[in-house]
């Protein structure tokens, strides 16, 4: 794993360091509530200054306004840009380890296992007993697969994606690529590296042409016993709980918590970094723009409880009687 000081870091992003020794070792990138002496961290938004005055993180990017007491800062013009940059630095992307043989030779694959002769598995990768690669399917480097999976013809699975037990992937579903992240800089959208990874609880269905992307940094987590219908996208970080429902062409955003027993209908679009409380449903076409507590039964764009929403949809298709009796009631004055 490389290893910067704050000084090398200072230099690279053209910043100024305060209350940080300029040879104190950086050696990962984490969160500001998972962060320790050894990480950096940073705060683009001042309402989380109080995250960051409470972080131990040996090291924090933030601009020049904001406070952070003695905290160990790097100033910079653009703290997420700097913090972007230093994930490529910290945590670069190895390169794939290629083989001559569509089973890399490092690969272990456990017994009563069949792998179709066009499918591919990469090195260091664990398949468990008794599972099924059909043709067409790619499984990367450092990548477990539990006992009794099946992926299906050209299914995905990109580094470090950890399936549990009795996984099924079907057609062309890509597990652990990367999020859609972002930061514009100086006019550009310039691409914050994902260098996280997806872990699949036991006895969870993946339907076909399902996305589902890595964590930025940690993982993204799909509980055990959930069952996702085709055509969902599920972005980076998300947690979804266990014996979940997704039904198809569902969107999940980044960061988004789900908890256990909820059920997303068709088309349903949720945005990100809020959180579903357990055996919530979500009615098909909606938004979900806001967290919801447990147990919540929501419709509509905004999403809102259903019985609210029925009620202002039949408002609505009254009006234009209403609109037809006040223009006669115009008339007759």
């Amino acid at each position: 794993m490389p290893t910067l000081s704050a000084q090398e870091l200072a230099e690279r992003l053209g910043g100024s360091l305060e209350h940080c020794p300029p040879d104190r070792a950086i050696s990962e990138v984490k969160p500001l509530e998972e962060a320790g002496p050894g990480s950096v961290s940073f705060l683009a938004n001042p309402k989380y200054a109080s995250k960051a005055k409470e972080s131990a993180a040996g090291l924090i990017f933030a601009d020049a306004a904001v406070d952070l007491g003695d905290r160990p800062v790097l100033r910079v013009k653009h703290p997420y840009w700097a913090f972007a940059q230093a994930i490529g630095w910290l945590h670069p992307e190895p390169a794939p380890e290629w083989s001559e043989r569509p089973v890399h030779p490092s690969a272990a694959v456990g017994e009563g296992c069949r792998i179709a002769p066009s499918a591919t598995v990469g090195a260091r990768t664990v398949v468990g007993a008794g599972s099924v690669i059909h043709p067409g399917v790619h499984v990367g480097d450092d990548c477990v697969l539990g006992e009794g999976c099946e992926l299906f013809p050209g299914a995905v699975l990109y580094r470090r994606t950890r399936l549990g037990n009795r996984v099924a992937v079907h057609a062309n579903s890509v597990v652990g690529s990367d999020g859609y992240g972002y930061v514009l800089v100086e006019g550009r959208h310039a691409k914050i590296p994902q260098v996280g990874w997806v872990e699949v609880g036991d006895d969870v269905e993946i339907g076909a042409c399902v996305c589902i992307d890595r964590g930025v940094l940690g993982p993204t987590r799909i509980g055990a016993g959930t069952k996702i219908d085709n055509q969902v996208q599920v972005g980076h970080n998300v947690q979804v709980g266990n014996h979940c429902l997704l039904v198809s062409q569902t969107g999940i955003s980044g960061s988004t918590k789900l908890g256990d027993y909820v059920t997303l209908a068709g088309k349903v679009g949720v945005i990100g970094h809020i959180e579903i409380g357990s055996r919530s449903v979500v009615g098909g076409n909606s938004v979900v723009a806001k967290s919801l507590p447990e147990g919540s039964f929501v419709t509509g764009f905004p999403a809102r409880p259903h019985r609210e929403w029925t009620e202002a949809q039949a408002a609505l298709n009254r009006l234009p009687r209403l609109m037809k009796q006040l223009r006669r009631a115009g008339n007759s004055e």
